[in-house]
Order: C-alpha cells, then sequence, then structure tokens
C-alpha cells in the first residue's frame, strides 16, 4: 500500500459551468510538483468527462454513485458509467447526503460493498453533528457501513473524519484540532481492528476533512498523523488548494 499522502477535492455543486471547472482543473494540474502527494479532484457529475481530459498528475474521483451496475435506477449514476470514465475514488455517506438526501446506513454500505467489489476506493464520511457522542456515532455509522465487507477488500477503503460542525459551511464551523483527530484516528483504527485485526486496520487510510485550509493542513498531517484531506470549499480556489498541497509535503 502506497505512503503517499491523499488530498482530496470536493467541489460539491460547483461551479456553474463546465468551462469553468476545467479551468480550475486545468490551474491545479499546472501548478502539481509533488510526486509523493496523491491529488484526487472530485467534480459534480456533469463535469467529471470534461474534467477527467485536463487530469494527468491527479486522480478523477466521484462526489457519489448508485450501487448498481445499471438499470431502472432514475437520476443515478452507476459503477459502470464511473468507471467508463476512469473514476478511481469515489465519496460515500457524505454528511449532506445523509442530512439533506435522507441517505441510510444501509444504503451507504450497499454502495461500500458495490465499490470494493469493482475496483474502486471508496471515501467513506463519518462524523458526528455535535462536539459530543462522537465514539458512538462514529462506531455505529463504521459498523453499519462496513456490514458485509471482506477483510481483504480493505486494503482500498479510506474512512474521512469529517465532524459536521466542523465542515465550512456550517453556521461557525470552525476547524477541529489536530489532537482530538489523532484521537479519532485511533478510535477508528480500534473499531476496524476489533472487526478485521490489526493489520486490517493498519492498512485503511484515515483522513480529516471540515475546514481545511493552507494554515492548518500540516498539523493534521504532522500533529495529527492523518493519512490526508478532504478538503471541501476551499478546493474552489486552484491557488489556495495548490497551497494546501505544498504545505502537505
Amino acid at each position: 500500500m502506497s505512503n503517499k499522502k491523499i488530498i482530496i477535492a470536493n467541489w460539491k455543486a460547483n461551479p456553474n459551468s463546465l468551462e469553468e471547472a476545467v479551468l480550475m482543473a486545468k490551474k491545479i494540474e499546472a501548478g502539481l510538483k509533488q510526486s509523493n502527494i496523491e491529488v484526487v479532484i472530485a467534480p459534480p457529475f456533469p463535469f467529471l468527462e470534461g474534467v477527467g481530459r485536463v487530469l494527468k498528475k491527479a486522480k478523477l474521483g466521484s462526489q457519489n454513485s448508485f450501487f448498481a451496475k445499471s438499470g431502472p435506477y432514475t437520476g443515478e449514476v452507476s459503477i459502470n458509467q464511473l468507471k467508463s470514465l476512469s473514476v478511481k475514488c469515489v465519496i460515500v455517506g457524505h454528511s449532506e447526503r445523509r442530512s439533506n438526501l435522507g441517505e441510510t446506513d444501509e444504503i451507504i454500505n450497499k454502495k461500500i460493498l458495490s465499490l470494493l467489489e469493482n475496483g474502486f476506493r471508496p471515501i467513506l464520511c463519518v462524523g458526528e453533528k455535535e462536539r459530543k457522542d462522537s465514539a458512538a456515532i462514529i462506531k455505529d455509522e463504521l459498523q453499519k457501513a462496513l456490514k458485509g465487507v471482506k477483510k481483504n477488500s480493505l486494503k482500498n477503503l479510506i474512512v474521512a473524519y469529517e465532524p459536521i460542525w466542523a465542515i465550512s459551511t456550517t453556521s461557525g464551523a470552525i476547524a477541529d484540532t489536530p489532537d482530538n483527530a489523532f484521537r479519532i484516528k485511533i478510535y477508528i483504527k480500534k473499531i476496524i481492528s476489533n472487526l478485521y485485526g490489526r493489520e486490517a486496520a493498519d492498512i485503511v487510510k484515515i483522513i480529516y476533512g471540515g475546514s481545511v485550509n493552507s494554515s492548518n493542513i500540516f498539523g493534521f498531517l504532522k500533529e495529527g498523523q492523518m493519512d490526508g484531506v478532504l478538503v471541501g470549499g476551499t478546493s474552489l480556489n486552484p491557488e489556495e488548494f495548490l497551497e494546501i498541497i505544498k504545505e502537505a509535503v
């Protein structure tokens, strides 16, 4: 398994046009100098193909997927469709989908199983709404998401600890501390270890998300010992996103 830090840009429902998305991707590509950092760009579905054509050093990610390969699922994007666009990583269970779109633990589990079975790297988001009950919520989300997942599939799993209160679009949001992020990382590893064993827990990448910027990224990677970060709103600024990558070295 690669020891590279992974930096993921989640553009959410931005920007407003394909032209803007391609321009952003080109700026990021042009500024990528570090070979020891794995960069993933996850644009909205309509821009996947256009952005994918631009990316050479960065990898193409998706913000979501359906669990079926194809079929009568109006409005969904299938596993096979993402594969045809060379998508490598897929964000699953983001809090905005859980709260705004009613995505259940059962649906998230189906997506995780399907993605792992079909060679994708799912980025499983877990996290609490408020600064309390972190342990119980994370344990519940993680155990339900991993139900039925085979031990040998875990090498492709990425777990993103993204406390909802720290997401930049949340009112009064402020990033978590590297120290607390580290404690959560150890706790997540303990849960995975209890389910699959210590060796399995060691191979799962655990990253942090929530108001990440170029000023705090080093702390999360160095003091927090996170394997990478999931960047939301800040990733829409190519210059700032490149600064985050620079600081991650």
